[in-house]
């Protein structure tokens, strides 16, 4: 387990497998966020980061939420579109749509550690856009 996940097991308090897929659904939106140069720097700093992108869940079915995110997003959605998305994923995952921000801030306070302020700081933008 990768000391991202081990700090969302115990910080946040879900299991390995949700740690894993959270985290995968932030990367994955951070990848379609940031420049390709940005995003290889966090790549980077999170171990496993390839591993965590294969551990989101299926975008097969998501159901109300799910469907949700698809529409806001089709119509320029922006934040709340992906918000939306992140709910979705985060339901197939068996967590509550509050989850959300512990994970954020777990990810963020990683990334400043890891890369430092300025690449934290590039994240959050992105994450706030």
């Amino acid at each position: 387990m990768n000391m991202l996940v081990q700090q969302l097991v115990s910080v946040v308090g879900v299991s390995e497998t949700q740690a894993e897929g959270g985290s995968g659904l932030l990367l994955k939106l951070l990848r379609e966020k940031l420049s390709t140069s940005d995003f290889a720097e966090v790549s980077a700093v999170i171990p496993n980061a390839e591993g965590l992108l294969e551990a989101v869940p299926g975008t097969a079915g998501g159901g109300l939420l799910g469907a949700l995110g698809g529409l806001v997003s089709g119509f320029g959605g922006g934040k709340f579109g992906d918000l939306a998305g992140l709910a979705a994923g985060f339901s197939k995952l068996g967590l509550d749509s509050s989850m959300l921000g512990p994970f954020v801030t777990v990810l963020l306070g990683y990334i400043q550690r890891q890369g430092g302020n300025e690449l934290a700081e590039r994240v959050k933008k992105a994450l706030d856009q």
